[in-house]
């Protein structure tokens, strides 16, 4: 590898190491959370999601607005759609459907 290349790899190292430490930390918030009961186990709030709208679960996500945890659920229905809702995570109350 030429030398010049090394401060970019560098860089992208020390990028990557930051991820990876942001990840671990909202990691660690969330199963806190879930120990204080601020959120729901992940199993309920899938099927809460799948009532709303049946399909395969492509992807989750877990925010905190305003110190309200909510999820966000991406679901790919039967017919080939793709369709968000979104919870409460501890109420599991549907905030939206799009």
């Amino acid at each position: 590898m030429p030398r010049s290349c090394l401060p970019a790899v560098l860089l992208i190292a020390a990028l990557c190491a930051g991820h990876a430490a942001t990840r671990a930390a909202e990691q660690d918030e969330a199963r806190a959370a879930l120990q204080r009961g601020e959120i729901r186990p992940l199993e309920q709030v899938l099927d809460a999601a799948r009532r709303e709208v049946p399909g395969d679960v492509v992807k989750v996500e877990l925010e905190r607005d305003d110190g309200r945890w909510t999820y966000e659920i991406k679901i790919l229905t039967p017919a080939g759609e793709r369709r968000e809702v979104e919870l409460d995570a501890k109420s599991l109350q549907i905030l939206e459907v799009d």
